[in-house]
């Protein structure tokens, strides 16, 4: 990836120490359902970017639960600065409803509701000054890197 390109990292506090890392596994000792949050990325608003154009990359492995973008236009963001991102991909581009209008296809989260093994790429546009991804619903699986180029 080009040098805008970032792994998000998240934090994971173990004991007595935390460690950031980019690839996270739903622990064995989890009874229930994960909510996990990356760290936050300068977005292209941070740098005053005009286009506002950003691409997400996500790979899982054996993964079952949620996985969306979030970002602000906060520059000292509390958490409900936070919105979720609509995400398109040149699969899905466009969607023309019964008026003729046409429209930017698009989706807000990707849930995964059977362990599943893969790679997508999205892009989302916006001037934030701050991105990351939000993991949620986690019951199984890896999250073996998120990657957000802008």
């Amino acid at each position: 990836m080009s040098a805008l390109s970032q792994n998000l990292t998240f934090k994971i506090a173990n004991g007595n120490t935390t460690t950031n890392t980019v690839a996270v596994t739903y622990p064995n000792t989890a009874t229930s359902a994960l909510i996990y949050n990356s760290e936050r990325i300068k977005g292209d608003g941070y740098f005053g970017g005009s286009d506002g154009l950003h691409t997400v990359f996500w790979s899982v492995s054996n993964f079952k639960g949620t996985l969306e973008v979030q970002a602000t236009l906060a520059s000292e963001p509390i958490e409900a600065d936070w919105v979720t991102v609509r995400l398109t991909n040149l699969e899905n581009r466009y969607e023309v409803d019964t008026t003729g209008a046409v429209t930017i296809a698009g989706i807000d989260s990707t849930r995964y509701t059977t362990p599943t093994t893969t790679s997508k790429s999205y892009n989302f546009v916006g001037n934030f000054v701050w991105v990351r991804a939000k993991v949620s619903d986690w019951t199984q699986g890896t999250v073996n890197v998120i990657s957000i180029n802008r």
